[in-house]
């Protein structure tokens, strides 16, 4: 009530008469407040100061260990038709099983004898490079062979050549000799001449002088004729030794062509084969996709595509599977202010979605129903959501995890810091200061090794 006069009520009104006022007024209510509010004031002095575990809270989800144990979709490589299921939802697969038949919905892989009538060509092919190997060989040998006869063919020209250039010198001696017997014969005859005018000899041996000398000068003449001859021979060698050469270097040259070009024929037919091998090889691996497998042992999840007779492309997921066998772990993801504090090997608590738990943060040995983690890998890049990714794997040394957790499901987890009093967890909260920064004892170690 306002005090909107200076009169007052209570001095000329007396209350003590009145029930109320002896149960509110009596100072043995006082006296128990009091003890009360010293009790509570010594035990929240105490609870100040008993320790306070610091710890960054995540939630995340179950995922597994090994990136290949988590679930995948199975796609085709190869656009196709589905033909027929071998599955159903949910069933068991081992690696290896069939799941699903395809079949070809490009023209080109219509033929089912494709992969036949390729293996045909390829041995044509193959005949045509033995051929032309075989061609090859041929005109190699008829090069050799040409080589030879050149070399045949040039020794005897320059044989010839030779006789030609000794016939020449023959003859040349020959004319110097038919020279030498004209001299002789005109002395013989001017001599026999000047004896018969003189009255020494006969007329008759003048005219067989006269004879003589014309047959020593026809001698020369024909011998000078030889001369002419032979050297015209030694010309005509020359020119068959030079036609010889042209000859055998024009046939040698054309061989050489043929092996030349038969060789380039042998070339493009062995890479016709490799291509005409490499399109087998794809053939034959297109048809072995045409059924998709397992990849390995898991549950089928869901047909994705599960219609008989619907088309797909090449890279369509086409059915999930879960593996059986793998190691669970949780995924979680903690705020860029708090990475600093997260370590490998940090200690993580779990709390799983369907499990119940009582916990305490800052307490964790008296918390219920959580499980014990260890920080495995920690992501260096930033998630979509603002956060960085950490992965933990089941604690060692802590119970183990549920059986009968699924990949996938809900998960919140607590990493356990350093141990403050409860004040200073009070007063860094109402500053908004973050959690201690530390370094594990292993890191410490470490450090001071490497100093």
């Amino acid at each position: 009530m306002l005090n909107i006069s200076n009169n007052s009520l209570n001095d000329k009104v007396d209350i003590s008469s009145y029930k109320s006022s002896e149960r509110v007024f009596h100072k043995r209510h006082f006296k128990h407040f009091n003890q009360f509010l010293i009790i509570f004031s010594i035990i929240a002095l105490i609870i100040l100061f008993l320790p306070w575990t610091q710890n960054i809270t995540g939630e995340g989800f179950v995922t597994t260990l090994q990136p290949d144990h988590r679930p995948q979709t199975i796609q085709s490589p190869i656009p196709g038709r589905i033909e027929k299921w071998y599955v159903r939802e949910g069933q068991f697969v081992k690696k290896g099983d069939t799941i699903l038949r395809i079949s070809e919905v490009k023209n080109e892989y219509f033929d089912p004898a494709l992969v036949e009538r390729t293996g045909k060509q390829i041995l044509a092919k193959n005949m045509s490079v033995d051929s032309y190997e075989n061609k090859v060989r041929a005109l190699g040998t008829n090069i050799g062979a040409l080589r030879n006869e050149l070399q045949l063919k040039l020794e005897q020209a320059r044989n010839k050549l030779i006789q030609a250039k000794l016939k020449v010198q023959s003859d040349s001696i020959e004319l110097e000799a038919a020279k030498t017997n004209l001299t002789i014969a005109e002395r013989q005859f001017a001599r026999t001449s000047q004896l018969e005018s003189e009255g020494l000899k006969a007329v008759t041996d003048v005219e067989e002088k006269r004879l003589k000398l014309q047959e020593t000068q026809a001698k020369r003449i024909s011998q000078e004729n030889k001369l002419y001859a032979s050297k015209n021979e030694v010309l005509n060698a020359k020119v068959e030794l030079n036609r010889i050469g042209a000859e055998y270097t024009n046939k040698i040259s054309k061989a050489e062509s043929d092996q030349l070009t038969a060789q380039s024929d042998q070339f493009n037919a062995e890479a016709q084969v490799t291509k005409l091998e490499s399109e087998y090889t794809n053939y034959e691996m297109r048809n072995s996709l045409y059924f998709v497998l397992a990849p390995q042992n898991g549950f089928i999840n869901r047909a994705i595509i599960s219609g008989v007779g619907e088309t797909f492309k090449e890279g369509d997921k086409l059915v999930r599977i879960m593996p059986s066998d793998y190691d669970v772990a949780v995924e979680t993801f903690v705020a860029p202010i708090d990475l600093p504090l997260i370590h490998l090997g940090e200690e993580v608590r779990i709390q799983f979605d369907g499990w119940p738990a009582i916990i305490f943060r800052g307490w964790p040995n008296v918390s219920y129903g959580t499980y014990g983690g260890q920080v495995v890998a920690i992501e260096t890049f930033i998630s979509e959501n603002g956060k960085y990714r950490v992965l933990i794997k089941p604690d060692p040394a802590d119970h183990e995890w549920p059986d009968e957790i699924r990949v996938g499901s809900g998960a919140f987890t607590m990493a356990l810091l350093e141990d403050v009093p409860i004040w200073f967890e009070l007063w860094r909260r109402l500053n908004g200061f973050p959690p201690n920064y530390y370094q594990p004892e292993n890191s410490k170690d470490a450090s001071q090794s490497k100093k």
